[in-house]
């Protein structure tokens, strides 16, 4: 692990330089709007969202240096840190809060109103900003060199090549660029596949892999060994899960009601049977390996909180602190979470009493640390917030059925406790990542949990808005607004309250989690493989067996490796601002008039798509000339 004393930052922290001005926040609340708009919409289409971090990073220093002419990294930093809450808040928000609509929809309850949409958004963006600041040293600071925070690092190298011209620029630049042109032809034109599968009829399930270039840049990035834990993950979901439910679960495994396995199959194949099992058995999985985390984690935040709570007695200020270790008190902290706690309960419009409450501020925590852990194995685009929102689900549902609070009260302050906890998750992941950069740069810690507030603030009170709207527009539910994670959050709070939820698979999801730490295993990342799909951890793991390959290659595997890092860095930001661009185009309409998915070319492009791109990962990765002749 390295020392800390040995990591000096890029801007030291007896420099001052501009960081939190009126043109840095104002530029970060607009592009917060605008990412959380246009994400909210894209995840209420597909289930998912653009991580808007590097995407924001690179908008920043454009903005700054040359539109405005600032030459301060740390102003183009706090854009994008304000910039992107939007999509944390959106990610939360759609996750959870369109069941309310659908369950009005269905006669259990009143609409909900545009304040309590607005309320649980901002109470959720609040704890989320909050729960990172004590945490901060034990995650970011105290662990660097052991989580690698990918997108950290993608951001902060995005940064950096505003600040020289030199050749990690064009390689950031070239794999924007490469991105860009995947992403467009993929999901813009619809001319390629996302990914390409090939079915094992004999075990009943297939494999596949996306051909994404931000996924496989992750993979990169994180390099080989948490990679293939991931990739193992997905292993034993598809070709051991799969397979044994299919072949012997026939006609005596029921879920949903009058459904059987074999009928499941029958009509979704191997994707049927992971979105009606394998997710349960990710998220207990998931569900396990949090705790396990948290546990391990204990001593270091207890001893964080401990030196944050001596601090309020002592007479130091910030002023003997260096600027870089300045964080929001801990009094902030302990205040502000008891005046949120006390506002979800007060408020009337808000189905939350004293205990689900309780249950947001400890569970909001606990999610907060996990999420900020798993941001730094494999980034904010893979930190599955809706697996430990199932977890969350799964425990307040049966807390408030056992207290007696049933039916549709139950349902609607389960959700509620849900949703705050899943923009909670949320935040705190993308906010580890700016937090992260921001170590790396030499940023004023304070400074931007202070923006992050902001942003988080500022986008919460539009989600609210535009979900209400969108609802009016078209509907939750309709072809247009699947909605697709907040039904799978429905029929989860739903399960646990009539008593059909199958307990069976959340606990083998458990079990496995504690069979891979008891053989002293990386759980998390195991746990992360389990529940995405195959086709993601693929990805991650060509990125990954690409790095090995090229480490083993180049003689001078720091330096060569470093093109390779900046090349798929630019790989994950030009996929995150094309991906932005067309969820925008979408939202405009006109994304039909860019339709040329008749003339698809089918899994033969995307194997030709996925080729391209590993050769130009290599060919970026490979030594120049002149390092060639060194």
């Amino acid at each position: 692990m390295e020392k800390i004393e040995e990591f000096k930052p890029y801007i030291p922290a007896g420099k001052i330089t501009p960081e939190f001005t009126l043109t840095s926040v104002v530029t970060g609340i607009l592009l917060a709007v605008i990412f959380g708009a246009a994400n909210a919409y894209l995840g209420l289409r597909v289930g998912m969202t653009v991580s808007a971090s590097i995407p924001a990073a690179v908008i920043a220093m454009g903005v700054t240096r040359i539109v405005l002419k600032k030459n301060s990294i740390l102003e183009s930093n706090m854009v994008q840190t304000i910039g992107s809450a939007g999509e944390s808040v959106a990610a939360g928000a759609i996750f959870t809060m369109p069941a309310l609509y659908l369950w009005a929809k269905e006669g259990l309850i009143a609409e909900p109103s545009l304040l309590t949409i607005s309320v649980i958004t901002v109470c959720g963006a609040i704890l989320g900003v909050l729960f990172m600041i004590p945490l901060r040293n034990s995650i970011i600071v105290q662990e660097h060199g052991v989580l690698p925070y990918p997108e950290a690092q993608a951001c902060t190298e995005v940064l950096l090549a505003g600040e020289d011209n030199n050749s990690g620029a064009k390689a950031i630049f070239a794999g924007m660029g490469v991105s860009a042109v995947i992403k467009f032809v993929v999901d813009g034109l619809l001319l390629v596949p996302g990914a390409i599968a090939v079915k094992i009829n004999a075990l009943k399930t297939s494999i596949s892999t996306e051909i994404y270039p931000a996924v496989v840049g992750v993979g990169y990035i994180c390099g080989f060994k948490i990679a293939s834990y991931v990739f193992a993950g997905g292993l034993i979901a598809w070709l051991v899960l799969i397979p044994a439910i299919v072949l012997f679960g026939g006609n005596d495994i029921i879920f949903p009601a009058d459904i059987s396995v074999k009928e499941i199959y029958d009509a979704a194949g191997a994707d049927g049977i992971w979105s009606k099992f394998i997710r349960y058995i990710g998220a207990g999985s998931l569900a396990a390996a949090g705790i396990i985390s948290l546990i391990k984690s204990l001593p270091l935040i207890v001893r964080t909180f401990s030196s944050a709570l001596k601090g309020l007695s002592s007479s130091k200020s910030d002023a003997s602190l260096e600027r870089t270790s300045h964080d929001l008190s801990i009094k902030f902290v302990i205040v502000g979470s008891i005046v949120i706690a006390l506002l979800l309960w007060l408020i009337p419009t808000v189905s939350v009493n004293i205990v689900s409450a309780l249950i947001i501020i400890i569970f909001g925590f606990f999610f907060a640390t996990v999420s900020a852990k798993m941001v730094g194995l494999v980034g904010s685009s893979n930190n599955p917030v809706s697996g430990m929102t199932i977890a969350t689900l799964l425990i307040s549902t049966i807390l408030l059925k056992v207290t007696g609070n049933t039916g549709a009260s139950g349902m609607v302050s389960a959700m509620t406790i849900a949703a705050v906890i899943c923009i909670v998750a949320a935040l705190a992941g993308d906010m580890s990542q700016d937090l992260k950069t921001g170590f790396l740069l030499g940023a004023t810690p304070k400074k931007q949990q202070i923006g992050e507030l902001i942003g988080a603030v500022v986008s919460a009170l539009c989600i609210g808005a535009i979900l209400t709207l969108l609802d009016k527009a078209w509907g939750f539910g309709s072809e247009n607004l699947a909605a697709p994670q907040a039904t799978l959050m429905k029929i989860v709070t739903e399960g646990v309250m009539n008593g059909n939820l199958p307990w069976e698979f959340v606990f083998l999801g458990a079990c496995i989690t504690i069979i891979f730490e008891l053989l002293q295993l990386p759980v998390l990342a195991i746990a992360i493989g389990v529940y995405l799909p195959l086709e993601l951890d693929a990805a991650i793991m060509i990125g990954g067996v690409i790095r090995a390959f090229m480490d083993k290659r180049n003689k001078n595997a720091e330096k060569e490796n470093s093109s390779g890092i900046l090349f798929s860095s630019g790989l994950i930001a030009g996929e995150g601002i094309v991906g932005i661009l067309l969820a925008i185009l979408t939202v405009a309409g006109g994304a039909s008039k860019i339709d040329l998915s008749k003339h698809n070319t089918g899994t033969a492009g995307g194997v030709v798509v996925l080729l391209i791109l590993c050769a130009l990962i290599v060919k970026s990765a490979l030594p120049s000339k002149n390092e060639e002749k060194r």
